[in-house]
């Protein structure tokens, strides 16, 4: 979809100013009309799973966990933390309150029901990945209201994780890029892709990579711009600082080609 078209950019434009007002004006809430639920969510999709139902439902080597939905939305097996932040279960608890019907299997699991990629990969086509893509395809905007509530709770969570002289220019820096024709799409992209970059955890020598990390890095000049080549900047740091069994190197191509969509949205 090409966004440069003049009226598709007075239209993405009239979005980010209501984006803004709904999001900074009428307590932090964000709402995506279902127009928009279904741009935005088939954009995350493709950027996590190349748009396929087969993408839905992944664990990637060298990894602890299951990556699943349009976001990739991390899930520990029972009894198993790590360092990311898992997101699978709330998005669970979000279809299940939004009137999504669930099989009891999901809903009453404690955990990943799969105890390692080896076991995901060998019931790859059994019944129960079968029905959790058929489920995740189907809940698309849903999803996306999911990834729109993260960032709609982030901004908060940012400066209280932030250093004094970080603050405003935080502040400043989400409001210039939320404030862009494509700005609702970068930011909830960014942060259901990296985190909010609060958390201790989320570090490598003591280095994040999460949303906060990025609009503390930008500089002035054209927002999206700007935020994309932050992002960047914030990806090859991480690559550089992780542990070297990790080969995060294999992943960096692709995440610069998805941050650097940011700047043609």
């Amino acid at each position: 979809m090409n966004y440069r078209h003049p009226s598709r950019l007075r239209k993405w434009a009239l979005l980010a100013c209501a984006f803004c007002v709904s999001l900074f004006a009428s307590a932090q809430t964000v709402h995506l009309s279902e127009a928009e639920a279904q741009r935005i969510g088939h954009r995350l999709w493709e950027n996590e799973c190349g748009g396929t139902i087969a993408g839905l439902t992944s664990w990637n080597s060298g990894e602890d966990f299951a990556s699943l939905g349009i976001g990739h939305f991390i899930w520990y097996p029972q009894g198993e933390t790590g360092p990311f932040e898992e997101s699978f279960p709330p998005l669970v608890s979000y279809l299940k309150t939004s009137g999504v019907r669930l099989p009891e299997w999901l809903t009453e699991s404690h955990g990943c029901p799969w105890p390692n990629r080896s076991a995901f990969l060998a019931d790859l086509h059994g019944p129960r990945l079968a029905e959790l893509r058929k489920i995740l395809s189907e809940t698309v905007p849903f999803q996306a209201r999911f990834a729109a509530h993260r960032l709609e709770t982030a901004l908060p969570k940012m400066l209280a994780a932030a250093s004094p002289d970080q603050q405003e220019r935080v502040r400043r820096n989400f409001y210039r890029v939320a404030s862009t024709s494509g700005g609702m799409y970068a930011l909830m992209d960014y942060v259901n892709f990296k985190g909010e970059g609060t958390s201790p955890t989320e570090r490598y020598q003591g280095e994040g990579w999460g949303l906060l990390q990025v609009l503390a890095a930008m500089n002035d000049g054209s927002p999206l711009e700007q935020f994309s080549v932050a992002a960047d900047r914030v990806l090859t740091r991480r690559v550089r600082l992780a542990p070297p069994e990790r080969h995060e190197e294999r992943w960096l191509p692709g995440w610069r080609s998805r941050v650097r969509s940011y700047a043609r949205s």
